[in-house]
Order: C-alpha cells, then structure tokens, then sequence
C-alpha cells in the first residue's frame, strides 16, 4: 500500500511553530516512504475562521518548501459528503436527535453525579416529546475502543465513561470535526495520521465512526506538542507568534530539534532543496521524543 500522509491546518491564524511541526513530522514520516503528502484545511468550523488565514498558512508551507501533492481541499465546502455519512449513522441506528443545550446537559451531569463535560445519554432512548432537536450524537454505549499509537504506545478508551454520546452535527447545523475528519481521511485514502498529541483523545470516538461507516482505519502517529513556559499548547489564544517566510531555516532546524533529529548546525546556511533532502534521508521517527509536550529548544 502507498504511504499517504497530511497536513490539516485550522485556519484560525497564521502558521506557527507549534504548527510547523506537525507540517514538518507528517511530511518527513510521508516523504521518507516515497509517499504522497496531501493538505486540507479543517475549516469546518466556520466561525472560527480568520480571513485570509488559509491562504496565508499554504504561502507559508511554500515559503518553508513544504510542497504538497494533489489540490488543497476545504472542509468548507464538503457538506454533502457530511450529510451522506451523517445519513448513514442514522440508517444503522446509532445516531440520534439530542434537544439538550449546553446549560440542559451540565444540570443533567450534576444531578447524577457524572463527569463533568461526559454527556449522560439523557435523550438515548427518546427525545422530550415537543421539543426540536438542537444537536445530532452518536450512541458510543458500551463502546471501548483500544489501539496502538506508534509514538505514544497502547491508548484506550471506554467511550461512554470517558466522553459520553458525542456530537457529529452542531447546534448551529455545521458538522462537527470529528465527523468531518474520517469522511475526509477516508475519501482522501490517508494511510498514517502524523498529528499533535492534543488529537490524542479524539482518535478513539474516529475509529468508531470508521467502524461504523465501514473504512479503513489508518495508523496514528501522534506528535507532542510544542508548549510554551507555562506549560500552554502554541496557538493564537496562547499568542503564539508567526513564522518568519523570509528565513525558514532557523524554524525549521529548530522543528527537527524538537523532533529529536539532532539537525547539524551546517543546515543553517545551505539550501531549503539541501535542507530537505538532509532530513528525508536522516529522518527516524524512532528517535521523536515519546511524550505528549515538550517545550521549543
């Protein structure tokens, strides 16, 4: 089977480090398999969207020489493939009309003693009768979903204990990441998810859906993340800064780094096409650091 990676950008903000590397992991661990390295932007969720973001995040991986294969393809504008998907759930039962609101499903936890932010199942069997429903869930019960990251090792997860029924279609009616990213990963034939260890705890309500929706399960690999001093994940509310495009050696001989690829300090002063061609064919993915943050070098 031919490798095939991606690189999956929120455009909430410009490229960051913490960012690039997840761009540079995915792309190494793509590249290095003769594979193909392919770049969506997760814009489904549309509120969140800064404009001019995600053209500004595909300059920036050219600028990087972070060259993909194939046309960039938007969550934005794939609704339908959604909506199949999200009809197929329903076919088999295990999808569901829920008419709680946030405020509705934290009364529900407190009053049975639950876990905070777990939902309760309160509209499982039956909705209220006479009430609309806000969101669209998925019945996880009795669910447990185990499997092995090749970075982070064995993680599992009981569904119904640990997150609850979760949404695939929002109350605002966009559908939810979750949904979006196994119709994405499945249409697109991704064989390897390299990503952030914050997605981590996602991966296992994924795998249920491609369980359910009968596509292949791809392998994880799941990177740490870049923290800052106080032990927060880089990202625009943590102001993470941008990327200098102008100088993208310093970026990128820090992200192999971080990565635990003991980059030589010539790699400062040769080509981009020099640079890469050093760390396709000196990448081990062995040597990444197993943990699930780490701060910049």
């Amino acid at each position: 089977m031919n490798h095939i990676g991606r690189f999956a950008p929120s455009p909430s903000g410009p490229l960051h480090f913490g960012s690039l590397v997840a761009a540079v992991g995915s792309f190494l661990q793509a590249r290095s398999q003769d594979g193909l390295w392919l770049v969506r932007m997760e814009d489904v969720d549309r509120p969140r969207e800064v404009p001019g973001a995600a053209d500004a995040i595909l300059r920036s991986l050219e600028a990087f020489g972070l060259y993909w294969d194939g046309e960039v393809v938007y969550q934005s504008r794939r609704d339908e493939a959604y909506r199949a998907a999200l009809r197929e759930l329903e076919r088999l039962g295990v999808a569901y009309g829920c008419v709680c609101s946030r405020k509705e499903v934290a009364a529900a936890i407190a009053a049975s003693g639950g876990t905070p932010g777990v939902y309760p199942g309160s509209c499982r069997t039956a909705a209220p009768a006479g009430r609309r429903a806000r969101t669209i869930r998925v019945n996880v019960a009795g669910q447990h979903i185990r499997f092995e990251d090749r970075l982070q090792g064995v993680f599992s997860q009981e569904l119904e204990r640990d997150v609850g029924d979760f949404v695939v279609r929002r109350a605002d009616g966009l559908f939810a990441y979750q949904l979006a990213v196994v119709v994405d990963d499945a249409e697109q034939g991704v064989t390897e998810v390299v990503r952030g260890s914050d997605l981590l705890d996602s991966t296992p309500r994924q795998i249920y859906l491609q369980q359910m929706l009968g596509v292949p399960t791809p392998r994880y690999l799941h990177l740490p993340v870049v923290v800052n001093a106080a032990g927060e994940k880089l990202s625009k509310q943590t102001f993470a800064g941008p990327l200098d495009p102008a100088t993208p050696l310093p970026a990128l001989v820090r992200a192999l780094s971080f990565l635990g690829q003991h980059p030589p300090a010539e790699l400062l002063r040769v080509s981009l096409e020099e640079f890469w061609h050093w760390a396709i064919e000196q990448w081990e993915p062995n040597h990444i650091p197993a943990v699930k943050a780490r701060t910049s070098p």
